[in-house]
């Protein structure tokens, strides 16, 4: 149980880290009278990737997943354990493991989501578009079509989560931490860049669901609707392709040498 507590800390302080860096990007280039306003997408890629970098960096103990999605994927892909080996940190791979890491993700992630406005909170006063606000929170799609959108979520973390399993095969962590801070960063710039453009690569229910929450809450002048009728593509779309990766590493990784 102390080791559980770990990992949901970890978890928690780590994706609140990178919702903070990422949603924060985000704000700086959309909100009105930022001083990065107008920087564009690689800006916002570069910032996303980055933001991973330290969520890795922070959640090193529990293997840094950050995301259900990665966490659903390893449990499909038939992992025994989470945590660090390496730190002496884990914890068997049962019911109350998974929903301590999708807990802690979700908390995380809308906490992150609370310091981004406090940070922005000027540039969310004076910024007149509710749509501008609400896409610092949580992604949307460039055209509205669920099903075209739930497949662009479905490609872009089965990307994430089958090369996560990739380098993880001889590591000690279990989540991304198993690449690196840098490689996965890396890779995040890059599902962005080439695969972000039909729906904002959300990539992880817990980096959209929990700052959609904070949209809903928070008193954002404003603000307008939070988009719950999109809400559950971002959600679904990650969760089917993290478990599609896990399950196709196990008959390809092996003849992948």
């Amino acid at each position: 149980m102390d080791n559980l507590g770990t990992l949901f800390l970890a978890e928690l302080v780590g994706t609140a880290m990178l919702v903070l860096l990422g949603c924060g990007v985000v704000a700086n280039v959309v909100l009105a009278k930022t001083k990065g306003n107008g920087g564009g997408w690689l800006l916002i890629n570069f910032g996303w990737g980055l933001a991973v970098f330290a969520g890795v960096i922070v959640a090193f103990a529990s293997g840094a997943h950050l995301n259900p999605a990665v966490t659903l994927g390893l449990v499909a892909n038939g992992a025994t354990e989470f945590g660090n080996g390496g730190l002496g940190v884990t914890a068997p791979v049962d019911f109350l493991t998974v929903i301590t890491y999708i807990g802690a993700q979700l908390l995380g992630a809308f906490i992150g989501a609370i310091f981004v406005w406090l940070a922005y909170k000027q540039h969310f006063d004076d910024e007149p578009d509710a749509g501008l606000k609400l896409a610092v929170f949580s992604t949307g799609p460039a055209i509205r079509s669920y099903g075209w959108n739930l497949i662009t979520e479905i490609i872009g973390t089965f990307v994430l989560v089958f090369v996560v399993i990739g380098f993880g095969r001889n590591g000690d962590a279990s989540g991304l931490a198993a690449l690196g801070a840098l490689p996965v960063a890396l890779l995040v710039v890059g599902i962005g860049a080439s695969l972000g453009g039909p729906t904002g690569y959300a990539i992880n229910p817990a980096r959209d669901l929990g700052p959609r929450i904070a949209h809903l809450v928070l008193p954002i002048k404003g603000k307008g609707s939070s988009d719950w009728g999109y809400s559950w593509v971002p959600v679904v779309g990650p969760i089917i392709g993290g478990l599609l990766a896990g399950w196709a590493a196990i008959p390809l990784l092996p003849l992948l040498g």
